[in-house]
This record gives structure tokens, C-alpha cells and sequence, in this order.
């Protein structure tokens, strides 16, 4: 494992990490009896977990409150005050977040080992584990590749009345503000794209500047009950390309991109065509939709929800609709055709067999009570790019070096050794993960990731080793 000290002196200085470690040992002494105990005979204890900037992974106990009240800062103000240490030596050294594991023995010497970053490995979400390995620099999941499909035969719905708009919301908004065609037309330079004329007629009503309300809160409210969502000024309008939607690559490759003849709405992940101009105040996104469904209309209202990654629901066929509340719902309906993203467990489908079909992207095998799968029915699939598999699930792990056309694979690290071991790792993969279960010691995971990282002579994880002493455990 490759071993280099962080930038920045304090993140590597024991002290700074005294106070977490403290926290842990005596949790874990805590939980397990004997564990950390400094009477002979005891055994070391393991600790790990992960700290950012924006937050931290830590097995701690949380308090119990006083019956009738909730939980209050002051009730893990010991934890707060042990993680922001380490917060700030992140801050003043320019890195994000780290992992580390450390073995205390019963006298209280510890050796704790920090591990990362690396460029080429996302952050383990809520463990001390490595996240995804990016195999191949700057590579995205498949379904942050896709474009919409053209729709040319699409147009504006027979509902969309500028006119009627555009009154409407004066009657509503008689003291607004609204946009030049000088603005309007900034806008449209800017986004490199041209405004529906339902969007138009609106900024032209209200610009929707903070400034031209003031602290008039009342004005704010106003204007929201008028458009019925929060609105964002002529100068914010984005569009809502792949870029927009954040990914982890664990996740995003389980996801396919399918969009059915009947569907209103493409499922993608954005589109150029997806102009952003207001929330719902609960974090989802409307946009006016300029690249439609099959059965869609130029300038509909769509909901990007802030929970998903793919695709986007139908509010209304137009700007007029939503306005005046007349809205579409019911747009995602059940499918009689086979899933592009399959999952094989006890709770779902049965077989690995029963799984495969010839539009197959996604197999993942999950928690199974029965025989090992076997890989033949799904090998020479021409779809298939994601396999996901539980440990212990695979009747023989070297099937996958058949599987030619996987750009990413999630294992177990014993399924991992198998394919290292033979040299079968799949050539194909633009990234990888290796899922460990539990509370499992994050450095042989760590180990395995830096020989598959360097099949593809990637930045490997770093470890940094910094030995100090907790004292017994009082």
C-alpha cells in the first residue's frame, strides 16, 4: 500500500485525532465487554470510520434525551467538539474528507492509519471503506452519456395560450415588475437557446428579482401563489443537463435510460432541451420541457425530483395548465416489458436465467439463500455493462471475463481476489467497487482496490501512519 503524508502537518499529527479516537475505544469498550479493557490478556481494539468537511461517519453512541425533550447539540457536544478538530486541520490542509483505521492496544498506544485521498476514488458513503474506483480519468456511467432523442414531430399543446398567461398573471401581479426583451433575449443568449413564448409572457410580468421586492415578503408570497412555485429570476434560468444531477458512480450504473412509446416525458438524466425556472420549495426542480416524450408537447411543465436520477414526471401539458392549475399526474405507469435493470434476490426475480433478456444493462444479485448463480445465461448479452453481485452468490466468479462489455463491476473482496489472482479482471471496466459488509477492517479492502487501481496505473489510495498514545482507559 502505497504510504505518503497528507498536505497540511496538522491533519497528520496525532493530537488532532486524539479526541475521536478517545470517543471510539470507549465505545467500543462499551459494546464488546472486555474490548479496550487494560487488564491482561486483553485484546487490541480496531476502530474506523470516515470525516469531511461537510460531515463524518463514526460509531458513536447518541444520548438519550430527558423524557419530553429532544435532542439538543449539547447532548454529543463531546463528539462535535472531537470532530471539529479534525475539520479544521481538513479545512487548512485543502482536503475533503478521510478515511482511517487505527488498532489501540489495552495499554493505550495506538497506530492509526489514514487512507487518502486519491483522485481516482470516490468517498465511501457512510464508511471507511473506498467508494467507486475510476478506472478510466473522466469516464461517466452510461446513462450520463445519453441525449434525448430528437422529437420533430413534437409541438406546443393545444392549452398553451401566451395571451391568456400573460393576462392572467397581471391581474394577478399588477405591481411587478417585469423583464425587458432586452433581458429576455440576454437570457436566451446565455442559455443558447430560444424561450417558449408562455415563458416569455411570464417574465415579461415579473422578472422575479429579489431586489425588486426588497424585504416585501408579502410580494414574495405573492408571486408564488400567482405561478404556484418558487420562481427564479430571468437572470437564474439553467438548463438542466446530465451535469445538473449529481452521481455517485455506485449508484448512477445501476440506473438504464429507457424511454416507452407512450411516455410524455424522456427518461433521461437531463437534457439541453430542460430550461429550469422554478422549485417546488421542497427541492425538486420545474422545468419547461423543450424535448418531449412521444406523446409529450413542446413547452410542458415537468418535476425534476431532487430523490432520482433519471428521467422527470409531467405536471402539466403547458405553462397555461400549470398556472391556472390545471394539472397532468399518473405520468410513470407499469411496464409489461422486461426490466433493463434486473434484480435477483429471494424478494424479486428467482434466477440469473429468468433475468436475461437481449435488452438486459443491469444484473444485480443480491441477498440469496440458495445455490450459487451460474453467469451462462447472461454471457454474450449485448446491453449488459453493470454487474452487481453478493458475496458468496456466484458459482464461479471467473464467468465475469466472459461478460466483454461491462464498464462496471461491484464485488466482494473474495470475488475480487479470484479474478486478480487468475488475471481475469475485465479489461472493458471504466470503474469498480468492492463492497464490504459490516464492520469489516478497511485495509485489505483497501489493498485490493490499489492492485485493481493499478491494472490501469491509476493514483493509487494513500496511507499515512501516525503512532501516538490514548493512555489507559479510564
Amino acid at each position: 500500500m502505497a504510504t505518503q503524508k497528507l498536505p497540511g502537518h496538522s491533519v497528520a499529527d496525532f493530537a488532532t485525532w486524539q479526541p475521536v479516537l478517545r470517543l471510539l475505544r470507549a465505545a467500543k469498550a462499551g459494546t464488546a465487554g472486555t474490548a479496550g479493557s487494560s487488564e491482561p490478556g486483553a485484546e487490541p481494539v480496531r476502530v474506523s470510520g470516515r470525516l469531511g468537511r461537510g460531515g463524518w461517519s463514526l460509531a458513536l453512541p447518541r444520548r438519550v434525551p430527558p423524557r419530553g425533550r429532544a435532542s439538543q447539540a449539547e447532548d454529543m457536544q463531546d463528539e462535535l467538539d472531537a470532530v471539529e478538530r479534525v475539520q479544521s486541520a481538513l479545512a487548512e490542509a485543502g482536503v475533503a474528507n478521510v478515511a482511517f483505521s487505527a488498532e489501540i492496544d489495552p495499554a493505550g498506544a495506538a497506530v492509526l492509519r489514514l487512507l487518502g485521498p486519491s483522485p481516482a476514488v470516490e468517498p465511501g458513503i457512510g464508511t471507511a471503506h473506498p467508494g467507486a474506483l475510476i478506472l478510466v480519468e473522466g469516464s461517466l456511467p452510461e446513462p450520463w452519456r445519453r441525449l434525448p432523442d430528437p422529437t420533430y414531430a413534437a409541438g406546443p399543446a393545444p392549452s398553451a395560450d401566451p395571451e391568456t398567461l400573460e393576462r392572467t398573471l397581471r391581474e394577478r401581479l399588477p405591481d411587478a415588475i417585469g423583464a425587458t426583451e432586452e433581458e429576455i433575449a440576454a437570457a436566451e443568449a446565455r442559455l443558447g437557446v430560444r424561450l417558449p413564448e408562455e415563458l416569455k409572457a411570464l417574465y415579461r410580468v415579473t422578472r422575479a428579482r429579489w431586489e425588486d421586492r426588497g424585504d416585501d415578503y408579502e410580494a414574495a408570497n405573492s408571486v408564488f401563489a400567482a405561478v404556484r412555485c418558487e420562481l427564479s429570476s430571468v437572470d437564474e434560468l439553467y438548463l438542466a443537463e446530465v451535469s445538473t444531477r449529481h452521481y455517485y458512480w455506485a449508484h448512477a450504473a445501476m440506473e438504464a435510460v429507457h424511454t416507452r412509446p407512450d411516455a410524455a416525458v424522456q427518461g433521461v438524466v437531463g437534457s439541453p432541451g430542460w430550461i429550469v425556472f422554478a422549485e417546488n420549495g421542497g427541492g425538486d426542480r420545474l422545468a419547461v420541457d423543450l424535448t418531449p416524450g412521444p406523446r409529450g408537447h413542446t413547452g410542458q411543465i415537468i418535476l425534476i425530483g431532487h430523490e432520482e436520477s433519471v428521467g422527470a414526471d409531467l405536471l402539466a401539458d403547458s405553462l397555461t395548465d400549470w398556472v391556472l392549475d390545471r394539472e397532468r399526474h399518473g405520468q410513470r405507469c407499469p411496464s409489461d416489458e422486461p426490466p433493463l435493470v434486473a434484480h435477483v434476490n429471494h424478494a424479486s426475480i428467482q434466477s440469473v436465467r429468468e433475468a436475461a433478456h437481449p435488452g438486459l444493462e443491469v444484473l444485480s444479485i443480491g441477498v440469496w439463500d440458495g445455490a450459487p448463480f451460474s453467469l451462462a445465461p447472461v454471457i454474450g448479452l449485448p446491453r449488459l455493462r453493470t454487474l452487481s453481485a453478493y458475496a458468496g452468490t456466484l458459482a464461479d466468479p471467473l464467468e465475469i471475463a466472459a461478460l466483454t462489455g461491462l464498464e462496471y463491476l461491484e464485488l466482494g473482496p473474495q470475488d475480487w481476489r479470484v479474478l486478480l489472482d487468475a488475471g481475469a479482471v475485465p479489461r472493458s471496466l471504466s470503474a469498480a467497487s468492492i463492497t464490504a459488509y459490516g464492520d469489516q477492517d478497511p485495509l485489505p479492502v483497501v489493498a485490493i482496490a490499489n492492485e485493481i487501481l493499478a491494472l490501469w496505473d491509476r493514483p493509487q489510495i494513500i496511507q499515512t501512519v501516525v503512532a501516538g498514545d490514548l493512555g489507559a482507559l479510564g
